[in-house]
């Protein structure tokens, strides 16, 4: 099986990516809400990379 990653250029793992993604459109909320949610299970996240995410 090949590991292949959806999100080519981005240093964090697809897994986080993709959550940050899910909270965004599941819950209405902003990159800076998203960005405080990473933060508290130890994600560090700038602004500008939830922004180029989402």
């Amino acid at each position: 099986m090949q590991n292949t990653n959806i999100y080519p250029g981005y240093r964090y793992p697809p897994q986080i990516i993709s959550h940050a993604v899910w909270l965004y459109h599941r819950f209405t909320l902003s990159l800076c809400d998203i960005e405080k949610l990473l933060s508290a299970r130890g994600i560090t996240v700038s602004y500008e990379t939830g922004r180029k995410l989402v």
